[in-house]
């Protein structure tokens, strides 16, 4: 597994890029992903550490980011990671007692790649992806971002 990013949840991108820029130093920010199929919009950001952060608001009020944020829980959402075989990947968390939260399903941000939540009895969540070759594309002009 490689790591890939911490998912932070946010009412709206804007609110969640402005956050980041001004508490931890983003800078660089990809396209912005409109993902009918998880019901959620996400964004990615790097620092100048290097470290990414996926930015995930809610596209409608039914998705699961909603119900997230309206619980006021896990604003540090999960820790995500590319891997070359999901089967083997998701095998591996089963057997230290993670469960999956959904199906694996294809992800926008990721080409169609598939990805899968699990989560930890102690609520760890750890998202897996299916995409082992994949770079984020930074640095899209503020011109092209929704408001």
């Amino acid at each position: 597994m490689k790591f890939d990013h911490v998912g932070v949840t946010t009412s709206d991108l804007a609110a969640g890029r402005a956050l980041l820029e001004g508490s931890i130093g983003v800078r660089a920010w990809t396209a912005e992903f409109r993902d009918e199929i998880n019901d959620v919009w996400v964004q990615f950001g790097r620092c100048e550490a290097g470290m990414c952060y996926e930015l995930v608001a809610p596209l409608s009020p039914r998705g699961p980011i909603a119900a997230v944020l309206s619980r006021k829980v896990n604003v540090l959402n999960h820790l995500a990671y590319l891997v070359d075989d999901l089967p083997a990947a998701a095998a591996k968390l089963l057997a230290m007692d993670f469960v999956p939260v959904a199906e694996a399903r294809p992800a926008i941000a990721y080409d169609g790649g598939l990805i899968q939540f699990f989560v930890s009895q102690s609520r760890l969540m750890i998202e897996l992806i299916a995409a082992a070759g994949h770079q984020h594309r930074y640095d899209t002009p503020a011109s092209l971002r929704t408001p």
